[in-house]
């Protein structure tokens, strides 16, 4: 089920009366009444694998509930390993089959036949959600929960369910806890958030992936220098609007019901140093990587230039392995992960002084950032070195670039540069109105949007991961 749907409209509008009906006077109905919402919202993907997102869940209960009991370190790693093998069954067996054992010929291997594997939607968000809650619970920065219930409704909660933001255990289990007041919804921040999310989606994302990226992608050697380069610059601005989308819906949707999301993305593309990128982009996943891979497996800091450098490169490469089974997402976990080492090293990471060090710094950045999105886009290594070659031949004629390509571009890049507190001061302004105001302005912005956008609507980039 995808967002901006009427099938969506109807839904939420059914889960937010049921919701606000039960929460306060009976809280344990309506905790069952949202993991059924939950349920259904998964199920028009697939109702056999609602199955196993519960099999996932009740797993991630129990070993919560051995690891903090026992603070056996053994039983977290059996929970982990659980977690992770359902994860790699899915997203790397064929991989593995291929790239790994397919060509160890000297044990007369050949290549090894493909398995029948369908990928759930939103399975490495849940998977991740589960290990942050068998952590957190083994180590005491969240409480046990006796209720499988109260677990299995963090992990299927249907705004974030399918893309993110990966909110920790800690952070939404206490709001479970403590009944919202339903006279106090936030009904400006989450109507902006969400009629925002609509248009950088309809109006930007999906514009500039039928227009340029899709096409270009799909046959560079087809398209002129200049066409590639826009397709480049526009996957970056693509890829933004269409994933910052989702996460400011899903936060949006969530605060209507009552329960608060952190921020996920904060203009990431205004950043002068990749270290400041990624703490920029996609926080959850950046935070959670952070403190689980860099930190928790590596040490962190702890270990000297070389053993940062060393837990550098491992965290981001694993980062990119996160995100599919491809060698183009090691190389560009690898690229990330050589320029934050090279940057520290120089001691890059640190804020420039003046307006021109300033601009070289986020010209470099922001390239090194293209650079790795094209990596991230191309279906194969033959795709990327294409692209790249195609930017350098200008041999080809460029059709495709057209002004208003360019200026979607370049209104997605702007929104780095908007008012870091744009948002806050909408919300202020619009405070003010009567609710019947309020209403008649959010309906004719989204009329709006919807008549300027295109018919349908493509799923969300991070769908696939």
């Amino acid at each position: 089920m995808l967002f901006p749907t009427g099938i969506f409209a109807i839904f939420f509008a059914v889960v937010f009366l049921g919701h606000w009906s039960l929460v306060r006077y009976r809280p344990a109905a309506d905790r069952l009444f949202l993991l059924a919402a939950n349920l259904v919202f998964y199920a028009f993907w697939s109702v056999e694998f609602c199955l196993a997102l519960l099999a996932v869940g009740l797993w991630s209960w129990a070993i919560g509930l051995l690891a903090a009991r026992r603070r056996s370190r053994e039983w977290l790693w059996i929970g982990v390993a659980g977690a992770l093998g359902w994860l790699f069954y899915f997203k790397y067996a064929n991989f593995f089959l291929q790239e790994v054992l397919g060509r160890m010929e000297f044990l007369g291997l050949g290549p090894m036949p493909l398995l029948d594997i369908v990928l759930p939607i939103g399975i490495s968000f849940y998977c991740f959600q589960a290990i942050s809650y068998m952590v957190d619970v083994h180590t005491g920065d969240a409480e046990v929960e006796r209720s499988p219930l109260n677990v299995l409704v963090y992990l299927t909660f249907f705004p974030h369910l399918a893309a993110g933001p990966i909110v920790r255990a800690a952070h939404f289990l206490p709001q479970l806890a403590t009944p919202p007041d339903r006279f106090r919804i936030p009904v400006a921040m989450a109507g902006i958030l969400i009629l925002g999310g609509l248009f950088k989606k309809m109006l930007i994302a999906s514009e500039l992936a039928t227009g340029i990226v899709d096409p270009v992608f799909r046959d560079p050697g087809a398209y002129g220098s200049l066409d590639i380069l826009l397709a480049c610059y526009g996957y970056t601005i693509q890829i933004f609007c269409d994933f910052s989308a989702y996460s400011d819906m899903a936060i949006g949707f969530a605060a209507l019901l009552g329960f608060h999301f952190p921020k996920n993305f904060n203009q990431p593309f205004r950043a002068t140093s990749l270290s400041e990128f990624w703490r920029r982009w996609h926080i959850s996943l950046s935070t959670w990587l952070r403190d689980y891979v860099y930190i928790g497996c590596f040490g962190g800091n702890r270990h000297g230039a070389l053993g940062v450098t060393s837990a550098l490169m491992a965290t981001m490469v694993l980062g990119g392995i996160w995100h599919g089974a491809a060698w183009t997402f090691v190389l560009w976990g690898a690229l990330h992960g050589v320029a934050l080492a090279v940057e520290r090293a120089l001691g890059a990471s640190r804020p420039p002084v003046g307006r021109g060090a300033v601009l070289l710094r986020w010209i470099v950045t922001f390239h090194i950032v293209v650079i790795g999105f094209v990596l991230f886009r191309a279906p194969d290594l033959a795709t990327f070195s294409a692209l790249m070659m195609g930017l350098v031949d200008w041999s080809l004629p460029s059709e495709a670039v057209t002004w208003r390509l360019v200026a979607l571009a370049l209104l997605g890049l702007s929104l780095h540069f908007w008012p870091a507190d744009l948002r806050e001061r909408i919300e202020a302004g619009l405070r003010g109105l009567h609710p019947l105001a309020l209403g008649a302005a959010m309906g004719l912005a989204l009329l709006a949007i919807l008549l300027a956008g295109p018919e349908g609507v493509a799923p969300f980039i991070y769908f696939q991961f």
